[in-house]
C-alpha cells in the first residue's frame, strides 16, 4: 500500500513539473504587464522614453521573479533540517517583500488607478462642497441682525412722525430738535440695512457662481473615459472655486456693522434743544437724553452681535495636490483592499505551489524511509546486483565490506540533488506482480 502511494505521489510531482513552470512563466508575465501599466503612470517625459523605461523595467521585474520563484522550487522542497528550512522560509520572506515592493503597488496601481483617483476627486469634492458652505454662512451671519436694525429703525421713525404730528415725546408739536435727532438715528440704521441688503446680493452672486464651479466638478468625477484629462480640468475648476471662496470670506459684512454699531453711540450728536420756553427746552433735552440711552443701548447689542458673528471659524485654507495614480492608490489602500489582495496574490501565488511540492517530497521522503530495501530495487537492479556477487566472489572480495560501502554511496546520492526535481528522487517501481 505505502508503495503505491509513493509511486502515485512521484508520477503526479513529474506530471506537473512542466505545469509549474508553465504556471510561473504566465505569473511572471502578467505581472509585468501590470508592472508596465503602473510604471507608465508615474513616469515623465516623451513618450518614447517612457515607453522604453516602462518595458525594460517590467521585464527585468518578470524575469526576477520568475527566476526567484524557480530557485525556491528547486532547492527549498529538498531541505530537511530544521535550521535550513527557516533559513529558507526567512529568504523566501525577504523575496516576497522585495517582490510587493518592485511590482506589487505598480500593479495594485494598474488595477485600481483610475478608481483611486476618481476617489480623490470625490472626496477633493466633498471637501469643497463644505468650505463653500462655511464660506456662505459666514457670509450670511450678518443677515441675523437684519430684523433687529429694522426693528430699531422703524421705531425711530415712528417716535419722530408722532413728536412731529402729535408731539408725543415733548407735548408739543412740530419738528424741533427731537425730531431731528430720532430722524438722524433713523437715517443712519437706515443705511446700515442697505448695506446689508447689498451684501447679501453679492453673497448671492458668489455662491451662485461656487455652485456652478462645483457642478462641473461632480460632473468631471463621475464621467467615463481617461481620468487624467479630467483630473486637469478638475484642477482648473479647483481654482476658480478658491477664488469665489475667498471672496465669500472678504464680502462678510459684519465688521462693517460693528464699526455702525459703535458709530450710534460714540458718534451720537444731540442738537441743542430749540425751544423758546424754557419749560419745552427742557422737556427736549429729558428726551434727547433718554433718546442718547436708548442708542447706547442698542450700539451695544449690536456690537455684541456683530462680535459673534466675527467669532465664527473661518474657512481653513486648502490646497488642492494632483495625485499619480499610483500615488492615489497607496493613499486610499485602505478602500482598494481587493485591488491590492489581487497584486499581491498574482506575484506570491507560487509559494503556495512550491509550500504544496514541499508537503509531497516530505510525505514521500518519509514513506521511503519505511520501505524495506528489497522494495526499493527493480528486476533488472537485483540481476545485476546477482551478478555483482557473482564477480565478486569469483574475485574473493568480502561481500559483507562491499555491502556497507553500497549503501554508503546509496546515502550520499539521496542527499545530491541535481534537478528542478520538482520531482525529486523517489522511490523505484517494482517488477509488475
Amino acid at each position: 500500500m505505502a508503495l503505491g502511494t509513493s509511486h502515485r505521489l512521484q508520477d503526479g510531482v513529474e506530471a506537473v513539473e512542466t505545469m509549474t513552470r508553465f504556471a510561473f512563466a504566465i505569473l511572471a508575465l502578467a505581472s509585468g504587464v501590470y508592472t508596465y501599466l503602473g510604471v507608465r503612470s508615474i513616469l515623465d517625459g516623451s513618450a518614447t522614453a517612457v515607453f522604453f523605461a516602462a518595458l525594460i523595467y517590467s521585464s527585468a521585474v518578470s524575469v526576477a521573479i520568475y527566476a526567484f520563484w524557480t530557485y525556491m522550487a528547486r532547492f527549498y522542497p529538498h531541505v530537511t533540517g530544521t535550521a535550513g528550512r527557516t533559513a529558507m522560509l526567512g529568504v523566501m520572506a525577504l523575496g516576497c517583500a522585495m517582490i510587493i515592493a518592485m511590482s506589487s503597488w505598480l500593479n495594485a496601481a494598474a488595477l485600481a488607478g483610475s478608481a483611486a483617483l476618481e476617489q480623490h476627486l470625490a472626496e477633493t469634492l466633498e471637501d469643497y462642497t463644505a468650505d463653500l458652505d462655511q464660506a456662505h454662512q459666514n457670509a450670511l451671519a450678518a443677515q441675523s441682525l437684519l430684523p433687529d436694525i429694522q426693528r430699531t429703525q422703524e421705531r425711530f421713525q415712528r417716535l419722530a412722525d408722532q413728536e412731529r404730528e402729535t408731539g408725543a415725546l415733548t407735548g408739543t408739536t412740530g419738528a424741533g430738535s427731537v425730531v431731528q435727532l430720532l430722524s438722524q438715528m433713523a437715517s443712519q440704521l437706515t443705511e446700515l440695512e442697505n448695506g446689508i441688503n447689498a451684501s447679501r446680493e453679492r453673497v448671492t452672486t458668489l455662491f451662485d457662481e461656487g455652485r456652478k464651479h462645483l457642478e462641473t466638478m461632480r460632473t468631471l468625477v463621475s464621467a467615463p473615459g481617461a481620468i487624467n484629462p479630467r483630473a486637469d480640468q478638475f484642477s482648473a475648476e479647483v481654482v476658480g472655486l478658491s477664488g469665489v471662496i475667498t471672496s465669500l470670506e472678504q464680502t462678510s459684512i459684519a465688521p462693517s456693522v460693528k464699526r455702525a454699531a459703535e458709530d450710534l453711540s460714540l458718534g451720537f450728536i444731540a442738537p441743542v434743544a430749540d425751544g423758546r420756553e424754557a419749560d419745552l427746552a427742557t422737556r427736549q433735552d429729558q428726551v434727547m437724553e433718554t433718546i442718547r440711552s436708548s442708542v447706547a443701548a442698542q450700539s451695544k447689542v449690536l456690537s455684541q452681535a456683530a462680535d459673534q458673528i466675527l467669532e465664527r471659524k473661518p474657512v481653513a485654507e486648502r490646497r488642492f495636490v494632483p495625485l499619480s495614480s499610483a500615488e492615489a492608490v497607496l493613499r486610499y489602500a485602505g478602500d482598494f483592499i481587493p485591488s491590492w489582495a489581487g497584486a499581491i496574490s498574482i506575484d506570491i501565488l507560487p509559494a503556495v505551489l512550491i509550500f504544496m511540492l514541499s508537503i509531497v517530497h516530505s510525505t514521500l521522503r518519509r514513506q521511503e524511509q519505511r520501505l524495506p530495501f528489497a522494495e526499493r530495487i527493480t528486476a533488472a537492479e537485483l540481476l545485476q546486483a546477482l551478478e555483482v556477487r557473482r564477480e565478486i566472489q569469483r574475485h574473493g572480495v568480502d561481500i559483507e565490506a562491499a555491502m556497507d560501502a553500497a549503501e554508503r554511496t546509496e546515502a550520499a546520492d539521496q542527499s545530491n540533488i541535481a534537478s528542478f526535481d520538482l520531482s525529486g528522487k523517489g522511490p523505484r517501481k517494482g517488477p509488475p506482480a
